[in-house]
């Protein structure tokens, strides 16, 4: 990569260091945020995380068609803009104790993570196809600041402004997007070709149907699942079993860690290795991670548990990534990848949704139960691909 490039890769890893801040926030705060909203039902503890996804899931494919009109950097600020008002709705909603309002604002926060998704293909865009797997690496490897950053933000500023706990977080958000808005306009992202505006496109379930395509969506959509699944239930987990609430706000910083850690090598291991491999090691993790919470409710326990699911979501959902980007010509680009996007962020609303229901009504150890069955279809299917890979390569060798 030339120096332009490197620079630009740089500004985007620290917007999305910026925007998984934004995440982090609300993934070790917002459950715990609702549990001061809300009266005795607790079941609906998870339901701002759930917005947070819910809301990511439905802005994906507009997301992707707006910044195909007006451009990435445009949509990138748009997407801003929509954190810092999500933000605010949330910060109004913690002074008046409404926890509907929480969850409405919690929502457009969401949709900010739609358009923020997009700076790991916008990577690939700018790098090229030669460095794409790098360069989704390397813009990834953002989150790994975010994984200090946001929990404790979350944590030195909950009492900030007391009476009104946790207003302090959600205050800086609106920080954090301002920050993001001045580090993407200086990103050099280039224009849309006449191939991608103008190309052939074929019918979207003709490329859902590849296998590539298949292994690729499913690894990230079930990668990032059990994530949702498992963290989301975390903190309540911990509490829950009488562990502090600055052991559930470091369980999950140290997870976050974990998540976007490996970055700065995944890209290479995936270059030497392949995609296929990659996120067969990523499920294996996922299923070790389910072996250490039945093991035990010790916060040992957690923290390994968490880091183990930080690894597989990271071989996972970046395997995942850069194999989609093998599966579509430039005309589709949008199309596929909003669809590729709205599958994964439906599956992980799904997931958060389903993770307050478990552990209110059957408990920890039934949330990590539920992860294995996803887990080893996609170990099935990723063994099946390869198989078919390898059969079509001996085929085309004769």
């Amino acid at each position: 990569m030339d120096a332009r490039t490197k620079l630009s890769i740089l500004l985007m890893s620290g917007c999305q260091a910026l925007m998984n801040s934004t995440t982090s926030i609300m993934i070790s705060s917002a459950a715990l945020v609702s549990l001061l909203l809300l009266g005795d039902d607790k079941s609906l503890a998870t339901v701002p995380v759930t917005a947070v996804v819910t809301g990511t899931a439905l802005a994906t494919i507009p997301a992707s068609l707006f910044m195909r009109k007006v451009g990435r950097k445009a949509g990138f600020l748009f997407g801003a803009i929509l954190g810092m008002v999500g933000a605010a709705i949330c910060s109004y909603s913690i002074v008046t104790v409404n926890f509907w309002g929480f969850a409405f604002g919690a929502a457009f926060v969401g949709m900010y993570t739609a358009f923020g998704n997009y700076y790991r293909f916008a990577a690939v865009d700018v790098a090229g196809v030669k460095h794409r797997s790098k360069a989704v690496s390397y813009v990834l490897a953002g989150g790994l600041i975010a994984g200090f950053l946001g929990p404790q933000i979350a944590s030195h500023s909950k009492d900030l402004f007391a009476p009104h706990i946790f207003l302090g977080p959600y205050l800086a958000i609106i920080v954090l997007g301002f920050l993001a808005m001045i580090l993407i306009s200086f990103v050099a992202i280039p224009k849309m070709s006449a191939a991608e505006h103008d190309g052939e496109q074929r019918p979207l379930l003709e490329i859902a149907r590849q296998p590539t395509f298949i292994v690729a969506v499913l690894s990230a959509m079930i990668g990032f699942g059990v994530m949702s699944l498992v963290m989301t239930a975390t903190p309540l987990a911990m509490i829950g079993c009488g562990h502090q609430y600055s052991d559930s706000f470091n369980v999950i910083s140290w997870h976050v860690v974990a998540m976007y850690g490996p970055s700065f090598f995944t890209g290479s291991l995936i270059a030497r290795f392949g995609e296929y491999k990659i996120i067969f090691v990523g499920t294996l993790l996922g299923i070790a991670s389910v072996v250490v919470s039945l093991l035990g409710l010790e916060l040992a326990n957690f923290y390994v548990a968490l880091v183990l699911l930080g690894f597989s979501w990271n071989f996972m959902f970046i395997g995942g990534t850069t194999l989609v980007t093998t599966t579509y010509k430039p005309a589709e680009t949008a199309k596929v990848q909003g669809f590729n996007d709205f599958l994964v962020f439906g599956t992980v609303a799904t997931a958060s949704l389903l993770s307050g229901q478990l552990q209110e009504h059957f408990g920890w150890v039934v949330v990590n139960l539920g992860a294995l069955p996803l887990l080893f279809i996609v170990i099935v299917l990723t063994v099946w691909s390869m198989s078919k890979s390898k059969a079509l390569r001996r085929a085309a060798a004769r």
